[in-house]
């Protein structure tokens, strides 16, 4: 089964949201607070995608989403943000959400958002053997049969979106990529969502991969347009 973690404390909405998870062929795990959330993940280390509401009775959402990349786990990582409250989606990205979804939200967007998130995060695995194993770019070596990047021998520890972003650019050298580009090709074609999602992913990458995040030579911006992978 797939399964998906949903922390959301308002019972009626994780119901909602298990009830509808449940008709798409998910198994949820529901967590009613942070704590909760951490423990049915230590307990379920298949689950491959979080839903993690951002109000919460104890610690927030944004800390949960911390504890899980401070623990080097890779799953999707979907904020449920209130509406109107801009800060939220960009927090929660900051802190290693792949995506957020404004309530109130159609159980359609929903399910489309974790099944395209599902199938980045290796729930269905991708065929790397034509493409060979390894991409290399300058200090920069990208295992793509285990979704790993090294900078001068050094792990940089990625999200599966950063890996995708990253394995985007390195097999597209000096190629300006729009915003439209990198949405449709790393959250799918499929996908609901704003354009500013890229802007924060590339700018979190950044902060990573880059010498001088405030002056990045690896990703640069191409004004009005998008990005581009070079040095």
């Amino acid at each position: 089964m797939k399964k998906v973690l949903v922390l959301e404390d308002e019972s009626s909405i994780r119901s909602f949201v298990v009830i509808n998870l449940k008709r798409s062929g998910y198994d949820p795990i529901e967590a009613q607070t942070g704590e909760q959330a951490l423990e049915q993940l230590r307990e379920n280390p298949d689950v491959r995608v979080a839903l993690l509401d951002v109000m919460l009775p104890d610690i927030d959402g944004f800390e949960v989403c911390r504890r899980i990349r401070a623990s080097g786990s890779k799953i999707g990582i979907i904020m449920l943000t209130a509406k109107s409250q801009e800060m939220d989606k960009v927090t929660g990205l900051m802190t290693g959400a792949d995506d957020y979804v404004t309530k109130p939200f159609s159980p359609a967007e929903l399910t489309a958002r974790i099944d395209a998130l599902y199938r980045r995060t290796g729930g269905e695995i991708e065929d790397e053997a034509l493409s060979g194993s390894e991409l290399i770019s300058g200090p920069f070596r990208l295992n793509t049969r285990n979704r790993t990047l090294e900078k001068g021998g050094t792990r940089i520890r990625l999200t599966q979106i950063e890996y995708a972003i990253m394995k985007l650019f390195m097999e597209s050298p000096g190629r300006a990529l729009s915003r439209e580009d990198i949405l449709n090709e790393v959250w799918g074609r499929d996908y609901y969502g704003e354009l500013k999602i890229v802007d924060v992913n590339i700018r979190r990458l950044r902060l990573k991969i880059e010498d001088s995040p405030t002056i990045p030579t690896y990703i640069t911006t191409v004004w009005g347009f998008g990005y581009k992978w070079g040095f």
